[in-house]
């Protein structure tokens, strides 16, 4: 199994989007290929979403073309991205699906949060010892405990940190299990807003989400399928385990992934970064608001007049 599968979702760290070369984005040449809200569409072969008419949305191809524009390597694992219509907003939810087999959700009533918390607080503590103070990660406690719906087959947990400096961070993820992996739905947002961010993004965009015929948690075939090494709780902690997670240290894994990685963004949002993610909440609005007046237009008569040959 992959470093950049195991342990993406335990990584606890700043999320700060390097825009490095802002001028790349502005002179580029290629053109994102925006579809505009108020229709259901394709996260790639795994799921649909019906989206409003105040969103927008790139496919993977689209989504990668982002990172890529921004001098980032894409995961590989993306299948779609969406962004509000709105210039003033700004926020985006990405979309990645890991394949590693049927995580068996038999701890549903039994998540030890305490457990997985200590877990993370000593990882952390041990890694701080080789650690100059300012390099330093604190894990404080829950900003929301993990917890399992049945219904929907989703893992939501949301943890609080704070960093040498005392600035406080937020990490919140969701996991939508799958026949044989799972949807991982990645926000980024600023401090002002990530709590309207968040609500909108469980009440207005989640709730819309539908897992494909045979893809489902329920299609599972017991007989052909891959059984993964791990459960919910691994799964919060990334699949590296408690044993691991104490053992290495989250901040060695942290350092361990970046190396082998090169991944996107690692949602960990802090209001002593508010000044930053309100600069790169401007510039995409910036950017946005030109390839929505230019793009977004072009691709639905496109789409438009494809779907009247139909």
């Amino acid at each position: 199994m992959k470093w950049g599968q195991t342990i993406f979702g335990a990584l606890l760290a700043l999320s700060l989007v390097l825009l490095s070369g802002g001028n790349a984005w502005a002179s580029s040449n290629e053109q994102l290929k925006w579809i505009e809200g108020g229709r259901k569409v394709d996260l790639g072969k795994m799921a649909t979403v019906e989206l409003d008419s105040s969103l927008l949305f790139l496919d993977a191809a689209n989504t990668a073309k982002v990172s890529e524009m921004n001098h980032e390597k894409p995961s590989g694992k993306e299948i779609g991205s969406i962004f509000p219509k709105d210039e003033n907003q700004n926020w985006e939810v990405v979309f990645e699906y890991y394949e590693l087999g049927h995580i068996k959700d038999d701890e549903k009533e039994d998540i030890d949060a305490d457990g997985i918390l200590d877990s993370y607080k000593e990882g952390t503590e041990e890694s701080n010892k080789e650690k100059a103070e300012s390099d330093r990660l604190y894990v404080t406690g829950w900003d929301v405990e993990p917890f399992y719906n049945e219904a929907t087959h989703n893992l939501t947990w949301s943890m609080l940190a704070e960093d040498g400096n005392k600035e406080k961070l937020i990490n919140y993820n969701v996991r939508l299990l799958t026949r044989q992996g799972y949807i991982s739905a990645i926000l980024v947002s600023d401090p002002a807003h990530l709590d309207a961010d968040k609500k909108f993004l469980n009440e207005k965009i989640l709730p819309k989400l539908t897992v494909k015929s045979g893809e489902r948690y329920e299609d599972f075939n017991a007989s052909t399928d891959k059984i993964a090494e791990y459960g919910l709780t691994g799964l919060i902690l990334g699949g590296a385990g408690l044993a691991v997670a104490k053992k290495v240290g989250l901040l060695a894994l942290l350092i361990a992934f970046f190396k082998g990685a090169g991944i996107k963004v690692i949602i960990l949002i802090g209001a002593a970064c508010a000044g930053m993610f309100g600069v790169i909440g401007k510039f995409f609005a910036k950017l946005f608001r030109k390839k929505k007046s230019e793009s977004v237009h072009n691709e639905t008569n496109v789409q438009d007049q494809s779907e009247t040959l139909q």
